[in-house]
């Protein structure tokens, strides 16, 4: 009953969402030469399937209410561990590529553990993991490129399975088991109690840190796998690709309908955003909008779909956080009072003898 109000804005934000995703489908395919061709759509389904990937570990992150702004160096320095473990430590695959996940699972890990143990929000730690990842891929790499790859790699991100290139397929099975995660367990509903409220989900009996520290290996992990497929784009690990993914990862979870509140999100929202500005993108390049002139329209979709969550969320829910509260806080003292209640009996039965 508490959940209902949140449950039903988010649809709504979803499919305002996606009623606006087909306008804008609508309006480019009269006005945007090949805007449907079929090249088009799969350049579009292959350049949103990586910002995607990490959507679903950044939209846990983020109703579970942190943040990560590294999974953008994440991204590179994985790739760059992939190609130097590969190239130059000459590791074969099978052994370089689950080397370089646990690197990017590691370091969400390290995120985490300052959050939980130190208490340091995961903006700052996450920030100061996304400077000294970068400087790490420079200092591996000396600023030029790793490669290239091992033969037959490239078909990694090159090949096609029917219709549609691996990334996009790898892309889809994310996105089902993540759906299957975040609402068919309980753990998934274990990250919206944390991100609803921090203080009702310890008194309800779940291990916070625990659920802060998965999410976040999570999402470190999902990051170093778009590295890796976006070494096998350009056969080579590149210090310099996935500058300013966290922003545009972040951007598709918010539009998505996401709350940056915690609390309230969807994988389905995250992956609606991601496509929605990557069409975006793709039209105005089709129209010859300056890159200037794109920018202040992306930033100014982000701010209209932020304002919205804002306006939209923290007020609802803090009636029903506070009610949430104050019902597991009557039922923490009536539990103590039971307990108290118990110890007494046998001390009374003594007294009688």
């Amino acid at each position: 009953m508490e959940t209902a109000p949140r449950m039903s804005q988010l649809a709504r934000s979803m499919w305002l969402l996606f009623v606006a995703y087909l306008g804008l489908c609508a309006i480019l395919a009269l006005i945007a030469p090949h805007f449907l061709t079929r090249i088009n759509l799969i350049n579009i389904l292959r350049q949103v399937s990586l910002i995607a990937i990490i959507g679903v570990g950044m939209t846990m992150v983020i109703v579970a209410a942190e943040i990560d702004l590294s999974v953008g160096a994440l991204a590179a320095f994985c790739g760059i561990v992939l190609a130097y473990l590969s190239v130059k430590a000459a590791w074969p695959l099978f052994l370089a590529i689950p080397a370089a996940v646990l690197v990017g699972m590691g370091c969400g890990a390290f995120v985490a553990i300052f959050r939980i143990v130190f208490n340091v929000p995961s903006f700052i730690t996450s920030l100061a993991m996304l400077t000294g990842l970068r400087s790490g891929a420079f200092l591996i790499t000396g600023g030029f490129p790793i490669g290239p790859m091992p033969r037959g790699f490239t078909a990694l991100a090159d090949g096609y399975l029917w219709l549609l290139p691996w990334p996009v397929v790898i892309m889809i099975v994310i996105y089902l088991l993540g759906w299957v995660v975040m609402t068919q367990t309980p753990w998934g509903r274990m990250i919206y109690a944390v991100g609803g409220n921090e203080a009702a989900a310890r008194l309800s009996g779940i291990s916070v840190g625990t659920t802060k520290l998965i999410v976040f290996i999570i999402d470190g992990g999902l990051s170093a796998l778009a590295g890796i497929l976006l070494v096998s784009w350009l056969d080579s690990g590149t210090p310099t690709v996935a500058d300013g993914w966290e922003l545009d990862v972040i951007a598709a979870v918010i539009i998505g309908g996401t709350s940056l509140f915690g609390g309230s999100g969807s994988v389905v929202g995250t992956l609606l955003g991601a496509v929605f500005m990557a069409t975006l993108k793709t039209g105005m390049v089709l129209l010859g909008v300056s890159p200037y002139s794109q920018g202040v329209v992306s930033g100014a979709v982000i701010l209209v779909a932020m304002l919205a969550g804002w306006l939209g969320g923290p007020r609802r829910h803090g009636a029903n956080i506070g009610s949430l509260t104050r019902r597991l806080g009557n039922m923490a003292v009536r539990r103590s009072a039971d307990a108290e209640g118990a110890s007494a009996a046998p001390r009374s039965r003594e007294e009688s003898f």
